[in-house]
């Protein structure tokens, strides 16, 4: 039995990918391995949901994660049957971030965040001012020290934001603040962090685990 998405006035959807050897982390492949990328992979998502369950405590909201690679099964077999899930579906990233918005805005929700799970920085604070600040403004953006984001919020589907960026560039940040000045929108950024993508950031997800 599939939990039913519930959605609340405030949805946050988590963008994750099933954590198969091969498949994740290709970046960190040559220096950790098959294994140990994937194994990277699954540490860092349960790393962003416990911070999620620790906002779900003082804030109200409902919860979906997005997954790429694996299936439902295989990802209640890993995360548990108590969250709800969806397939990330085909296109490119702003193809599937377009998409996970207008399903979430059409079940109700008003005021929507969408995570990934490289930035071990992410915390309850940063995603309860998350929603604080998507009270008064069109979008808010968390800057990643890459150049791209590991946040996104916004109150309306804006197409536009997900359309001729150059996904996994450090253009992204830039190309998607452009484009929302263009339309008039209204920004607030939150702190910036750093993504655990490639060798040189295993630093950061040592110091993120090493303070816990």
């Amino acid at each position: 039995m599939l939990k039913s998405p519930e959605i609340a006035k405030q949805h946050l959807i988590i963008f994750t990918r099933y954590p198969e050897p091969g498949k994740t982390k290709t970046r960190l492949i040559a220096v950790l391995g098959t294994e140990s990328a994937a194994e990277l992979q699954r540490q860092m998502t349960e790393h962003t949901l416990f911070q999620v369950q620790q906002l779900q405590k003082t804030t109200a909201v409902s919860v979906e994660v997005r997954f790429a690679g694996g299936n439902i099964e295989l990802m209640q077999n890993w995360l548990g049957t108590d969250l709800v899930y969806q397939s990330q579906g085909e296109g490119d990233l702003g193809k599937r971030m377009e998409r996970s918005l207008l399903n979430a805005f059409v079940a109700g929700a008003q005021y929507v965040v969408i995570i990934g799970t490289d930035c071990p920085g992410v915390n309850a604070q940063i995603l309860a001012k998350a929603f604080v600040e998507l009270q008064k403004c069109d979008l808010v953006l968390g800057p990643a020290i890459d150049g791209g984001y590991y946040l996104i919020g916004l109150r309306r589907l804006v197409p536009e934001l997900f359309i001729n960026i150059n996904w996994g560039t450090a253009q992204v940040l830039q190309q998607t603040v452009d484009i929302a000045h263009q339309l008039n929108l209204s920004i607030v950024y939150l702190p910036t962090l750093a993504d655990v993508d490639r060798p040189e950031d295993l630093l950061i997800w040592e110091k993120a685990i090493g303070g816990e």
